[in-house]
C-alpha cells in the first residue's frame, strides 16, 4: 500500500499521465463516432446539412486546420508553464514547483489540446472522396468543430489562471491548504495507544537494556512515508519493538541505519526486507505525510521576501498569516506520542514532529531575517498571542513564551526608534498577558 501511494503521488505530479488519459478517450470518442457514422447515422443527418453536410474536401480541410492549430496551441502552452515554472523558482522558492506541476487544471488543460489534435487525426484518416470511394464521418467532422471552440475557452481560461496563480497569496494559499489537509489526515489518527507528544509517558519503557538490531536503508534519500500499521504488524508477530531512527522528511544515507528491531537472536533477511518495505525513499520531501515540509516552503518563501535582493515585507507577513493559520489548527490537536502502544505492549519508538518542533520551522529563521522589521515582529507576536489563546497546554505555552522573549530581545538589539519600541512593548505586554491567562481546555486538548 505504501509503494502504491507513492507511485500515485508521482502519477499525480506528471505532466504526461492526466493528458495521456485525455488522449485515450479521445481517440475511444473518435473510434465511436465514426463507427456511428459507418453505421449508417448520416442518413439521419442529412436533416440537417448546414450542420453536416461538409463534403469530403471541406472536411479533411477543416480537420486539417484544428489539428495544425491544436498543436501550435500546445507548444505555446508548453513555453508558457516554463517560463512560470522560472520565474517561480527564481522568484519563490524551487520547491514549490511541485505544486504547480501537480496542478490538475494545467494537466486538464494540457491533456485537451492534446486529445484534440490526436481526435482529428483520426477522424481525418478516414475521409475519402473521389475514386477512394466517398465517405464523410460527419458526426465526427461536427464534434471535432464542437471540441475545437472547447478547446479555444480552454486557452483562455487557462491564461486566466496562469495569471492567478503566479500571484504570491495564490501560491502561499496554495501551499498552506495542502499542509492544512496533511494535518487533517494525520494528527486526528492515533496509532496504537498511549500518552500524546505533550504529556508525560510515566510508564517504564520496556526497551531499557534491550539489543537493538540495526536494519540499513537499501538506498538514499528523504523518508516521504512510512506505514504504521506494517511496522505495527511487524513488531506485534515478532513479538518485538520497532525503533525508528529516522522520522519523515529526514534524509537517510545508504547502508546507514534507517530502523532497528529489539532482538536477541540475529536479524533475518525476511524482517528486514518488511521493515525496509514499510518506508519510501525518495529523491524529495511531499506533504502527505510530512506537515513540515508545507511549512518549510512558506518558510523559505518569506526568506526569500525578506532577502536583502527582494524586502518584500508584505509577501512575508503574509507568510506568518498562513503559518499561524496552520500551527492554530494544530494548536488544540493531539500529536502522538514517540511511544506507541498496543494492548499495553510498546510496539514503535517512533520519531515524529511536535508541536514545539513545528512552532520553531516556522518561526525561527524568519526571526533571524526580520532584524529590525517593526512590521514583522509586530506580525509575529500577533501570531504568537492568538496561539496562545488557542491552547491551555503548558508545555505548547511555555514553547509559545520562549518564541515571544527571543522577539522581544531581536527588538531590544535591533529596534532603533522609541515609538517602534513602544509599539513592540505593547504588543509584548498583550501576548504575556493572554499567556499568563489560561483559557478554557480546547477539543481534543488535554492538560497535564
Amino acid at each position: 500500500m505504501n509503494k502504491f501511494k507513492q507511485l500515485w503521488s508521482k502519477l499525480r505530479s506528471s505532466f504526461w499521465f492526466m493528458p495521456s488519459l485525455i488522449i485515450m478517450a479521445s481517440v475511444g470518442l473518435a473510434a465511436a463516432l465514426i463507427a456511428a457514422d459507418s453505421a449508417g447515422i448520416h442518413r439521419w443527418l442529412a436533416r440537417w446539412p448546414r450542420l453536416f453536410g461538409a463534403g469530403a474536401e471541406g472536411a479533411r480541410g477543416m480537420m486539417s486546420t484544428i489539428a495544425g492549430s491544436m498543436m501550435s496551441v500546445v507548444s505555446v502552452t508548453f513555453s508558457m508553464i516554463l517560463v512560470v515554472l522560472a520565474l517561480a523558482s527564481s522568484q519563490y522558492t524551487s520547491r514549490i514547483l511541485r505544486n504547480f506541476m501537480r496542478s490538475r487544471v494545467t494537466q486538464a488543460v494540457l491533456g485537451i489540446f492534446a486529445g484534440v489534435f490526436t481526435y482529428c487525426l483520426i477522424v481525418l484518416r478516414t475521409i475519402r472522396g473521389g475514386d477512394e470511394g466517398i465517405f464523410v464521418p460527419s458526426l465526427a467532422v461536427f464534434f471535432g468543430f464542437v471540441l475545437a471552440l472547447g478547446g479555444v475557452g480552454a486557452l483562455m481560461f487557462f491564461i486566466h489562471h496562469i495569471a492567478s496563480s503566479i500571484q504570491a497569496s495564490s501560491i502561499i494559499a496554495s501551499v498552506a491548504q495542502e499542509t492544512s489537509a496533511a494535518i487533517d489526515r494525520l494528527f486526528p489518527e492515533r496509532l496504537g495507544e498511549g500518552p500524546g507528544e505533550d504529556g508525560e509517558d510515566t510508564t517504564p519503557s520496556p526497551s531499557a537494556g534491550r539489543t537493538w538490531r540495526a536494519v540499513p536503508a537499501k538506498e538514499s534519500g528523504y523518508i516521504q512515508g512510512v506505514d504504521n500499521t506494517a511496522l505495527l504488524r511487524l513488531a506485534r508477530d515478532r513479538k518485538t519493538i520497532v525503533r525508528m531512527e529516522h522520522g519523515i522528511g529526514d534524509f537517510v544515507v545508504q547502508n546507514t541505519p534507517l530502523a532497528s528491531l529489539a532482538l536477541e537472536d540475529t536479524l533475518d533477511g525476511q524482517a528486514a526486507a518488511a521493515l525496509q518495505a514499510a518506508f519510501s525513499i525518495s529523491r524529495h520531501r511531499t506533504v502527505e505525510q510530512d506537515a513540515a515540509f508545507g511549512i518549510r516552503q512558506i518558510v523559505d518563501v518569506a526568506l526569500k521576501a525578506l532577502s536583502p535582493g527582494v524586502i518584500d515585507t508584505t509577501t512575508a507577513v503574509m507568510c506568518v498569516d498562513y503559518l499561524t493559520s496552520i500551527l492554530a489548527q494544530l494548536a488544540s490537536r493531539q500529536i502522538p506520542s514517540s511511544h506507541r502502544y498496543e494492548e499495553g505492549e510498546l510496539r514503535v519508538i517512533a520519531k515524529g514532529p511536535d508541536f514545539k518542533s513545528l512552532l520553531a520551522e516556522s518561526f525561527d529563521q524568519i526571526r533571524s531575517f526580520a532584524r529590525g522589521d517593526v512590521a514583522m515582529m509586530s506580525r509575529m507576536l500577533g501570531a504568537f498571542q492568538t496561539l496562545a489563546s488557542l491552547t491551555a497546554n503548558p508545555n505548547r505555552r511555555r514553547a509559545i513564551g520562549e518564541q515571544v522573549q527571543w522577539v522581544a530581545e531581536l527588538a531590544e538589539s535591533t529596534v532603533e526608534f522609541a515609538h517602534d519600541r513602544a509599539r513592540i512593548d505593547t504588543l509584548l505586554a498583550r501576548v504575556r498577558e493572554t499567556l499568563e491567562t489560561e483559557p478554557a481546555l480546547c477539543a481534543g486538548e488535554k492538560k497535564e
